[in-house]
């Protein structure tokens, strides 16, 4: 079997977004080719409501999509569109900015507890203005597979696990994003095929696992990039659950041009997405 290798490691670093949300971010800034198609990862959540209890406020997006996946308590989405959904414990919210959108997101405690996911994943040139969507999907919608190594939920894309087809709630045009979470049983490894040509992410957040035939030490808090074609192999040899998200896509392969909640191809495109906001068109 042909496996892939880990080229790059990082640590989840603090920060804060909205008003004065305190999160992690685990990758996005400086070279974002390397991670083509996704632009960013953050792993938000706290005991504290006063972390996070201020949210996000209205604000836009455009040239992208937003993926927030919920571990533990609520979020409350208002948009533009007069969409209003309460993403809740186990659920997915997945955002096409798309042309543009302006929405906000103020989360809420389930036992005193919120945490969760949010990943930005790039759009191509060709539907970098479509219209924006919004879907929410219940955590009773997202497929749940028991596998004799592991538990999986599975949010996008496609997968053969041992001759176990997992298929997710959400199937991706252009990247075939696979976003997958895996809970690994203590002691057992699971062997995770990726398509040719893809990026793939491996984000550890709780526990500990080792990657690769190398063993790998990838613990809690800490994205590995993989680099090849084939099979990316994780080992849990600890006594207790490991938890970690795995995410793939298909690379675009176009420039890209950054500025806050702007996602485009060109600097000039960025002006006038800001132009756009500014002047109230962003959206229309």
């Amino acid at each position: 079997m042909q496996y892939q290798k880990v080229i790059e490691q990082l640590t989840a670093r603090p920060a804060s977004d909205g008003d004065g949300v305190k999160l992690l971010r685990v990758f996005g800034g400086g070279n974002l080719q390397r991670f083509d198609p996704f632009l960013m990862l953050d792993e938000f959540g706290s005991d504290e409501a006063a972390d996070y209890i201020g949210g996000f406020p209205p604000h836009p997006h455009r040239g992208f999509e937003t993926v927030t996946y919920m571990l533990q308590g609520k979020m409350e989405h208002r948009d533009h569109m007069n969409n209003i959904g309460l993403l809740s414990d186990g659920g997915v919210q997945w955002m096409t900015a798309g042309k543009g959108i302006i929405h906000s997101e103020m989360p809420q405690q389930t036992a005193g507890k919120m945490r969760g996911f949010q990943l930005w994943v790039n759009l191509p040139a060709a539907r970098k203005m479509t219209p924006a969507s919004y879907k929410d999907i219940d955590a009773d919608a997202v497929p749940v597979y028991a596998l004799p190594q592991a538990y999986i939920k599975m949010l996008a894309g496609e997968v053969n696990i041992a001759g176990h087809v997992l298929s997710g709630a959400v199937q991706v045009q252009d990247t075939h994003v696979l976003y997958m979470d895996v809970h690994l049983a203590p002691q057992q490894q699971i062997d995770i095929p990726i398509d040719e040509g893809n990026n793939t992410l491996l984000y550890t957040y709780d526990g500990g696992v080792k990657l690769t035939p190398e063993l790998i030490n990838s613990p809690a808090q800490t994205i590995s990039r993989f680099s090849g074609d084939g099979t990316i192999a994780v080992h849990n040899v600890s006594d207790n659950e490991a938890r970690f998200i795995v995410i793939s896509g298909k690379p675009i392969g176009e420039p890209i041009a950054h500025y806050g909640p702007f996602v485009m191809n060109t600097q000039a495109e960025i002006e006038q997405a800001m132009r756009d906001y500014q002047n109230g068109s962003l959206t229309t």
